[in-house]
């Protein structure tokens, strides 16, 4: 089944890219690059121009830190949402946040997608993807409170546990009138896991993808990466890329990542091994 979100519609072999504009000040990667307007709008414009289909919005950081209230979510994510609509009408808008209140105020002024990175903590937001026909990410995130890191945390079988969190979101969703092909699971790799779950659940993608539900993936630098290769934040990108392959190979659709460029080069070469997508040119041995 296609996936249709906003004014997009991706075929089901299609490797899309959502491409992360964080509109916080302490973010773990960028650190605030893109807080202010200026540098989010044209970080938003670079990403497009490298391959990105959507642009996830997120107004806090997923770690503990200084408490963001509801106001002021809204006001780093509503204003830049629409802003971000007009500047571009033909990109999916995603908006990484797990409160309804938000949610309600970015599909108003455009936001095509609700990415839920907390796993249903607050169940009224797949209502209101419902009510607007937004598509909804289902992710599992070891039934953790916002904003909290795993602590000692273990599971009998961590994608049988994967499994029955984001199919039984999706089944919800679908119950309150989510849209079918506008759902997306997430297994939530370091969420409410540990570096050794995060690696199982790569591995195990195929399981996810057999549901039938398009599978994302947020990868990008993460502290699972981080640790299997004892490299900081800012050395993780071959990581990425090498776990990013995997991913695509297992059957993974969307991909939410930091550096685009490199990322759609990866993509691009999967698919082609693969045989969904042929050479950008062909030359060699034709003359």
């Amino acid at each position: 089944m296609a996936l249709r979100l906003g004014p997009r519609e991706f075929g089901a072999e299609e490797l899309v890219i959502m491409a992360i504009v964080n509109r916080t000040p302490d973010s773990f990667f960028d650190r605030g690059a893109t807080f202010a307007d200026e540098a989010a709008f044209a970080a938003a414009d670079k990403a497009v121009a490298e391959g990105a289909g959507i642009l996830d919005i997120g107004g806090v950081k997923a770690g503990p830190g200084e408490e963001v209230t509801v106001a002021e979510e809204l006001r780093r994510t509503v204003p830049f949402v629409a802003a971000l609509r007009e500047r571009h009408p033909s990109v999916v808008i995603s908006v990484d946040t797990w409160r309804h209140e938000v949610g309600e105020a970015v599909c108003e002024v455009g936001a095509d997608l609700l990415n839920d990175a907390w796993g249903g903590a607050d169940p009224k937001l797949a209502e209101v993807a419902a009510r607007y026909g937004a598509g909804l990410v289902c992710t599992h995130a070891g039934r953790a409170e916002p904003r909290t890191r795993p602590h000692r945390i273990g599971y009998q079988d961590v994608m049988a546990d994967i499994l029955d969190v984001t199919v039984g979101l999706a089944e919800r969703a679908l119950e309150l009138g989510v849209r079918r092909d506008g759902l997306i699971i997430d297994p939530g790799h370091d969420f409410g896991k540990n570096t050794r779950h995060s690696l199982e659940a790569t591995r195990r993608l195929p399981e996810m993808t057999a549901t039938g539900f398009p599978v994302l993936v947020s990868l990008s630098n993460k502290d699972f990466v981080g640790e299997t290769l004892d490299k900081p934040v800012d050395e993780r990108l071959l990581g990425t890329l090498a776990t990013t392959a995997v991913s695509a190979w297992l059957g993974a659709q969307v991909y939410r990542v930091h550096q685009v460029a490199e990322t759609r080069q990866v993509l691009d070469m999967v698919a082609s091994i693969r045989g969904t997508r042929p050479p950008a040119v062909a030359r060699r041995g034709l003359a």
